[in-house]
């Protein structure tokens, strides 16, 4: 089938690459003019496992282009995916100004029926909105279908997440736009769950509020773990293996960040609230996301006690491994924190130092080094913000010696504590 996609960030350029590799024509449209000739010359505005290899190979093959028209994107496709940003606002509101927008553009290039289809992660009843603006905007006066169609992609997984998904939502008023959208993720083999578009626009929040309220859960037991004298991570795997209950998201650590759990977290607050219904449970949520950090904060200063002038090593910029996206980052916001007690900073992320310097600039008091062995050179102690598995094989003897005081604070669980202590370092981690 021919389809547009309407911005080209992680979701919007994850899923027309992935489109393309399974056989449809897709163009990727971007009202930023600078991006569209970078990707049309190969480059990858974004860093995200596989995702440079598959638009390069759909590229070349003519099955995925790109363009800064919108115009040129909805009269070529049957199929206009909105993949926008959706950015909190004060109030954890979502700013839904960039939908509007998209809609308005559409109603002015619309002139036969559409499909155009909400990927964007947006609020109950933005479908209807949609709708609305087409409508009230185009001249032509022509018929059409939005559709919710929220996505699952976790940033580090996302091209295995969209060509191996474990389920489709599809939401809609009228069953007209169904067998489009089935043709367009049958190549997927997934189930398909149809449902009515206030439902497809609340699964997404639902899902992510819930992933992030297991986070926040693991994270409360770590404090627990900590004054009873247990292990987080053994309480974790005990509970894990309940298939009720699942593994995955019980990894404590300095607290969940990122562009979508903070934002959607927000925004389901504000959605409930809006509808007359206090959501208490995802303001605790919030609250020991926050009181997470701080625990991890104090736990450096009380070792270190004044932090004043010492010297700190951090391994990790990005909100998490394998990606270069550093917006809501613990490990930033752990930096800024840092800094304010007057600490100064070596810092290193295999991909999100460039991304960083915009939100953490260079200076006196902030050193970015390119090798991850490096930034424990002259340091009082060193700390681990994100989770990377080559962390892993830091050179701890190196280390060692480069420390003016051997402390490793981890905030991610990476090492282990007996095998750390037998080393002679003063470890500190998360929940053990």
């Amino acid at each position: 089938m021919k389809l547009t996609i309407i911005g080209t960030g992680y979701v919007g350029l994850v899923t027309g690459a992935c489109f393309a590799e399974v056989g449809h024509e897709v163009i990727c449209v971007d009202n930023d003019a600078a991006k569209v000739r970078m990707l049309r010359g190969g480059g990858i505005p974004i860093y995200e496992p596989g995702l440079e290899e598959l638009v390069n190979k759909n590229a070349a093959s003519g099955r995925l282009t790109f363009t800064d028209s919108t115009a040129e994107g909805v009269q070529r496709s049957q199929v206009v995916f909105i993949a926008v940003p959706t950015p909190p606002q004060p109030d954890g509101s979502v700013d839904m100004s960039y939908i509007e927008r998209v809609a308005r553009d559409i109603a002015a290039a619309v002139t036969e029926y559409k499909i155009v289809v909400d990927k964007s992660t947006v609020p109950v009843k933005t479908g209807d909105k949609v709708a609305e603006t087409i409508r009230r905007y185009c001249k032509a006066k022509v018929d059409l279908d939005v559709v919710s169609n929220p996505e699952f992609l976790r940033e580090g997984f996302a091209v295995g997440d969209l060509m191996k998904p474990d389920r489709i939502v599809i939401g809609v008023r009228s069953q007209r736009p169904v067998a489009a959208m089935k043709e367009i993720y049958t190549p997927f083999q997934a189930p398909i769950i149809v449902t009515d578009i206030n439902s497809a626009e609340l699964i997404k929040h639902a899902a992510n509020s819930f992933l992030a309220l297991k986070i926040s859960y693991i994270n409360a037991i770590a404090a627990i773990c900590e004054a009873a004298g247990a292990n987080v991570q053994e309480v974790a795997d005990g509970i894990g293996l309940d298939e009720r209950i699942g593994r995955r998201f019980l990894n404590a650590g300095i607290g969940f960040g990122g562009s979508c759990f903070p934002k959607d977290l927000s925004a389901f607050i504000k959605i409930a609230e809006q509808i007359g219904c206090d959501f208490k449970l995802l303001k605790e949520v919030q609250r020991i996301n926050a009181d997470q950090m701080e625990r991890f904060v104090k736990k450096i200063t009380d070792t270190l006690w004044v932090l004043k002038d010492k010297t700190i090593g951090v391994l990790g910029l990005a909100f998490k491994q394998n990606t270069d996206d550093v917006r809501s980052s613990p490990a930033i916001e752990l930096c800024q924190k840092l800094l304010k007690e007057g600490a100064r900073l070596r810092v290193h992320d295999p991909k999100a130092m460039e991304k960083a310097r915009a939100i953490l600039p260079e200076g006196p008091n902030v050193t970015y080094v390119g090798d991850m062995n490096a930034v424990a050179d002259g340091c009082d102690a060193l700390v681990v913000a994100t989770e990377w598995e080559e962390f892993k094989k830091l050179d701890l003897e190196r280390a060692y010696e480069s420390l003016a005081h051997p402390i490793l604070f981890d905030g991610r669980n990476l090492f282990v504590p007996a095998e750390m202590e037998k080393l002679g370092w003063i470890y500190k981690s998360v929940g053990r």
